[in-house]
């Protein structure tokens, strides 16, 4: 998957969130990956709350406009007293960023079905890579506001998030955070069976875009069960994906006991053609046929010829679920490409008859409230609102779409990053269990 990063430095990020008087920004669109057109706007940021739009030119102006108001295309004049357009000079950081409010108090913006509309600016113009200037309603002199130069090198649109996002009254999903729950939570997935004696134990898939946390997640496992953080499975991010090989990894508690089942980690899904896991290659795991360690070849999925396909799989060789492994902070930045291969994989999945689970990752990267305590985490609006997104997008029970954090960045263990974590497993062993039911059945 191609990297969708912002184009805003650190510096420009600070002080674009010092005039916004806000935390962080959460990038939602990229019109140089999204498109130059405002249906590409519309399905990535209407109803995401309050927003910024960041334009670029070659001019070094990055200027836009800001509204605490939800696009949702209803044809109207939008009154907003929070709404104003600014810019600021790349070559002129220190310079005092230039700010304009709306002389209309009811039309801040027309909430249209085109690029986002100021009156005065009017970005994604005829869905083009420019932007439309009359100043009136925003009385600002384009000379400051985009030096006249009106042909956009990016435009970007980020979510705005606040100090401290308003939470739920109640949790939508119970969890319970005491140490005796994490302790049930071991026993139950060390003591876990299937009830199918010919496999000793479940091979569990795991698939995702590049850098979502595929890896991350058999190491955080891992590391609960350990006992201290550990790295065994290459993981990180630098555009393409760091695992080239099929690795089916065991796990063992601390005293040695093999836990029974295995996880099973793949190349990530990438956009272009011969780039990422190949649906073959996926295909092919899913039946048994590829082996441990195998070498993905892109360009090329593995032939019944090779050496490393095995012809005649039983069925512990075979994936019992497949976990599809999401990034929160992208859900809306996933491209039609990407969706479509995800689409394509749940399709061979569902035919084989395999059961299908999502991890949505980096849940704290993704909100401030979850990032301050993990236990806000089932109260906040924006985790909700992502895991319906993903829902929705890709014809999944939200049942079966289950919120994680993974160990990336930490050098110590955390309880309440553990309870989450086995709570998440357990939710996957009992989606496996409804493939050895399924076989016992057919069996009988």
């Amino acid at each position: 998957m191609s990297t969708v990063t912002s184009r805003l430095s650190r510096q420009q990020e600070k002080q674009l969130c010092f005039l916004l008087n806000c935390s962080r920004l959460s990038l939602l669109f990229k019109a140089s990956v999204h498109g130059y057109t405002a249906d590409a706007f519309h399905r990535r940021c209407d109803r995401q709350g309050p927003t910024v739009t960041v334009a670029y030119n070659n001019s070094y102006f990055i200027f836009g406009a800001y509204t605490s108001k939800d696009y949702a295309q209803t044809g109207q004049n939008i009154a907003d007293d929070k709404a104003f357009v600014f810019s600021f000079n790349e070559r002129e950081m220190k310079k005092k960023p230039l700010r304009v409010v709306s002389t209309e108090a009811q039309r801040s913006f027309v909430d249209a079905n085109t690029g986002p509309n100021f009156v005065s600016l009017l970005f994604l113009h005829n869905n083009t890579a420019t932007v439309y200037s009359n100043p009136g309603t925003y009385n600002f002199d384009p000379v400051e506001m985009h030096g006249n130069d009106l042909q956009l090198t990016e435009f970007e649109v980020y979510r705005v998030e606040a100090g401290a996002e308003a939470l739920m009254e109640k949790p939508w999903r119970n969890i319970q955070w005491d140490i005796e729950k994490k302790k049930g939570l071991m026993d139950m997935i060390t003591e876990w069976k299937h009830g199918v004696s010919s496999v000793k134990k479940a091979r569990i898939l795991l698939v995702g875009p590049v850098g979502a946390g595929k890896s991350s997640f058999y190491n955080s496992i891992n590391s609960v069960f350990k006992g201290y953080v550990s790295n065994q499975a290459n993981m990180g991010y630098a555009g393409t994906s760091l695992t080239t090989q099929f690795r089916a990894y065991s796990i063992k508690t601390g005293g040695g006991k093999v836990l029974p089942f295995t996880l099973c980690d793949t190349m990530g899904l990438e956009e272009g053609i011969n780039a990422g896991l190949d649906i073959d290659d996926f295909v092919s795991i899913l039946k048994g046929h590829i082996q441990n360690k195998y070498q993905f070849n892109p360009a090329m999925p593995l032939q019944t010829q090779s050496p490393s396909f095995c012809k005649e799989p039983e069925l512990k060789d075979k994936i019992h679920t497949v976990v599809y492994v999401i990034d929160t902070c992208n859900v809306k930045l996933l491209s039609e490409k990407v969706l479509e291969k995800l689409a394509a994989f749940r399709r061979k999945t569902n035919q084989l008859g395999i059961p299908q689970i999502f991890l949505m990752t980096k849940v704290d990267e993704a909100c401030p409230s979850v990032a301050s305590d993990l236990k806000n985490l089932y109260q906040s609006n924006y985790i909700h609102k992502m895991m319906q997104e993903v829902s929705a997008n890709l014809g999944v029970p939200l049942s079966n779409v289950i919120p994680v954090k993974n160990y990336s960045q930490d050098v110590d263990l955390d309880p309440q990053t553990d309870i989450l974590l086995l709570n998440a497993f357990v939710q996957i062993l009992r989606t496996t269990e409804g493939f050895f039911e399924d076989f016992s059945q057919e069996e009988e």
